[in-house]
Order: structure tokens, then C-alpha cells, then sequence
């Protein structure tokens, strides 16, 4: 004889309301919608994941004080170091990843509303593998909420949250790609029973006089209907609105990473305007102001202190960085946030000024901004980007000086290195031997 069940529990007894088989309605919800719309997520997912894991290895948290305060752990592994080439690299990982994690917004919600009755169901759980199951979803679910709502938060740079959003980011990220991992593989041969039973497409097909609840008999599920009303739309207007909804939220992504034409088109994005007149025209994410540099900060008495840890020191006026052989590159600014822009930067090259202090093969930078009241006033380049030919002090920009804005009296400048670590208002630059990692 079977212990008697808690009439707490009974699940002949659920709560009022959405406890109650009966509370669902729409005949759209069933295992089909909700595959199909876990099969889209399943690609968008890995490719916002991944283009995120790079991103962080792109920043080298290692280096110097790239890691901005964050006590490095097991999670902070690198398989390689990041390369230069191309110099759009960095950019295209960030449009990837935002562009994608946007479009993945209506994606999201519309497959939360697809399951929304399985977070009511009564008893919450009926064995312990259930209650296991159960408690992976808070991961799961929590872990997308949690990461879309940050990412849209930081693309628009609005941070109402008081914890810093870059490690919040990352290792939330974890959490939930181990519960999406765990999900994915308890769930995919159901997905694709599900999909195979109603023939992949077919539903597609359905006018909304055919539009019903799926039948019971093709695969069984909590999520078909008891008590279905008529369907006021098909899964076809459905699916199609979800997906015009990504389209629209993904072209913001994309219009201020392609930039050119498209970047006006962006009426949500926060970069869209340029900033600045003539060829310093472009995107800024920091500007003078808000980096409390004036023009007395960087009047004739600014001077660049060059120097090799443990080794010689230079002082160099801005004149003097002039007189110097200049290089000019086209070259990618990609920022966390999505937006890129791409310009002619004229300057001298990183590596020939660590010549002038006696330093050659492999080497890293510090750089050191005027800027004191930011996260990025120091940042550290590893020893591809200080290689690189192509990586400047830029003191020009589209053949006209550096507008303050923009970094004036010199900024550096790299190939697919994160536009934070492009230190603008340069005071200081330190050369080192890289260390083996």
C-alpha cells in the first residue's frame, strides 16, 4: 500500500488558476512550437556563447590590469593567444555576439511562452529526478534572463545594476551554458520526435481555419490544451511575427556594426550618429567630457613618457612624435557593445617606438591614459598586438590631428584588439619582455 499523498500535493487538487490544466488556453502551445523554437535557439545560442567566451579571451584578463579588478579562477582558461589578423576580427566577434544576442530576444520569450504552463505544474515535482530537473530550469531560464537583460542594458551602456557588469556577464554566461548544455542534451531526442511526428514543416502549411491544438497521439505532452479556445492566429503568423521581431532587433545589432549606409538605418542603437566634424566625424564610446579631459590637459606641455621596464626612459613632445617615421593603416575600432567604425589612423608604430628605448623581438604595453576616473585608464597589449606593424600611437586621423574627442594628442591604435584597450589621451607607455604563458 502506497504512503498517502499530502492533499497539499494532490494533483487531483492543484491551486486556482494557472496550477489548473483547464487555465491554458491557446490551442498554438504543444510540443511542436516549442521545438521548433528550441532548434532556431539552438543554433543563435552557441554562436552568442561562443562569440562571448572570445571576447573575454580577446581582453586577456592576464595581462597587466585587463582583468580590472577581477580575481582570475578556473573558469579563466585560454586555448590561444588572439591574433591581429584580420583587423575586423574583434569587430566581427562583437557584432556576432550582439546582433545575434538581440535577434535571440523575441526568440526567447516567445519559447518561454510556448512552456510557460510546465512552471505551474502540481505537484511541483513528483520524484526526486523531477525535483532535480526542476531546479536546473531556475539555472537555465534565470541564466538567459539574466544574460539578455544585462547584454541589451549594456549595448545601450545603462548600468542601474550596482555590480560590475563585465564579470557579472562572464560568469553568468558559465552558469548558463552548463544548465543550457544539461537542457540540450536531456531534450534533444524529444525535439526531434516532436518535429518528426508532425513532419517537420508541415504545421507551416496550416491556415488559421486548420489551426488547432496538436493531436495528443503524435507525441504526448503537458503543453497540449485540455480546454483549447478557437486559434486567432496560425502557428505560421506566429513564428513569423517572432521572426520579424529578431529580424528587426538584429539589423540594430548589425546597422552599427556593418556601419556605412546601414548605421542611420539603427533608430534603437546608441551609436548611431557620428560625433565629431570632418575626418574625426566618427563613433566615440568615451568622450573629453565625460573623461574630464580639457584642453589645458593636453596644451604644449603634454609630453608622452616612453620607457622600458627597468630601462631606459624618454620624454617625447608631441613635435618630436611628428618628426618620427609615420605609418598610416586602415583599421578597425570594435567595441563590447557592437558598434564599429573604421578610419585611416597616421602615427608612428608601436614596436619602433620600443626600439628608441632598446627593445626589440617579444614584448608587451602598458599604456597609461590622463584619463583618472575610468575602468580602462591603463590598459595592456600583448606581444602579437605590440608586433604588429600595423599597431600605432596614432596622432592623425583621416589626414587631419586628432580631435580631443577622438584622443587627442595621441591615442593607440591596434588590429582587433577591443576598442577599450585603444587608451586614448596616451601619458605613458611601458615597454616589457613577454612573459611565457
Amino acid at each position: 500500500m502506497s504512503p498517502a499523498r499530502p492533499r497539499l500535493l494532490d494533483p487531483e487538487r492543484p491551486p486556482p488558476g494557472p496550477f489548473r490544466p483547464t487555465w491554458w488556453k491557446s490551442p498554438l502551445r504543444g510540443p511542436w512550437l516549442t521545438s521548433m523554437l528550441g532548434l532556431v535557439l539552438l543554433v543563435a545560442i552557441p554562436i552568442v556563447a561562443l562569440t562571448g567566451f572570445l571576447s573575454n579571451d580577446a581582453y586577456d584578463p592576464r595581462l597587466g590590469d585587463n582583468a580590472v579588478g577581477r580575481h582570475l579562477g578556473i573558469l579563466d582558461f585560454y586555448l590561444f593567444p588572439w591574433p591581429t589578423h584580420p583587423s575586423w576580427l574583434y569587430a566581427l566577434n562583437q557584432g556576432l555576439h550582439v546582433g545575434v544576442g538581440l535577434a535571440a530576444v523575441p526568440l526567447v520569450l516567445a519559447k518561454l511562452w510556448s512552456v510557460i504552463p510546465r512552471l505551474f505544474l502540481w505537484p511541483p515535482a513528483r520524484t526526486p529526478a523531477q525535483a532535480l530537473e526542476r531546479v536546473s530550469l531556475v539555472f537555465l531560464v534565470g541564466g538567459i534572463v539574466f544574460e539578455l537583460a544585462t547584454g541589451v542594458l549594456n549595448v545601450q551602456v545603462y548600468y542601474p545594476f550596482h555590480f560590475f557588469f563585465t564579470d557579472a556577464h562572464y560568469y553568468g554566461a558559465w552558469v548558463f551554458t552548463a544548465a543550457f548544455a544539461v537542457h540540450v542534451a536531456l531534450k534533444l531526442p524529444t525535439m526531434r520526435k516532436a518535429l518528426a511526428a508532425r513532419r517537420w514543416l508541415a504545421p507551416l502549411r496550416e491556415s488559421l481555419e486548420r489551426t488547432g491544438p496538436e493531436p495528443p497521439a503524435a507525441v504526448a505532452s503537458d503543453l497540449i490544451p485540455i480546454a483549447p479556445v478557437p486559434a486567432t492566429m496560425s502557428r505560421r503568423a506566429l513564428l513569423g511575427t517572432v521572426g520579424a521581431g529578431s529580424v528587426l532587433l538584429g539589423f540594430q545589432g548589425a546597422s552599427q556594426s556593418i556601419g556605412g549606409a546601414l548605421r542611420p538605418l539603427g533608430l534603437l542603437a546608441p551609436r548611431r550618429d557620428g560625433f565629431g566634424r570632418g575626418a574625426n566625424a566618427f563613433q566615440v564610446n568615451r568622450s573629453a567630457a565625460a573623461a574630464e579631459i580639457s584642453g589645458d590637459d593636453v596644451g604644449h606641455d603634454w609630453r608622452l613618457e616612453l620607457r622600458a621596464l627597468g630601462g631606459r626612459r624618454l620624454s617625447l613632445s608631441r613635435p618630436q612624435l611628428l618628426a618620427l617615421p609615420q605609418r598610416t593603416h586602415s583599421l578597425t575600432i570594435g567595441c563590447v557593445e557592437g558598434w564599429s567604425t573604421t578610419q585611416r589612423w597616421s602615427g608612428v608604430p608601436l614596436r619602433d617606438l620600443a626600439a628608441l628605448v632598446g627593445l626589440r623581438g617579444q614584448l608587451t604595453l602598458d599604456t597609461e591614459s590622463l584619463e583618472q576616473n575610468g575602468l580602462f585608464a591603463t590598459a595592456s597589449l600583448g606581444s602579437e598586438a605590440v608586433a604588429d606593424e600595423r599597431s600605432l600611437l596614432a596622432l592623425r586621423v583621416n589626414g587631419a590631428d586628432l580631435s580631443l574627442d577622438h584622443g587627442h594628442p595621441a591615442r593607440v591604435i591596434a588590429p582587433a584588439v577591443p576598442g577599450v584597450h585603444c587608451t586614448k589621451w596616451v601619458a605613458k607607455l611601458t615597454f616589457r619582455a613577454a612573459q611565457r604563458r
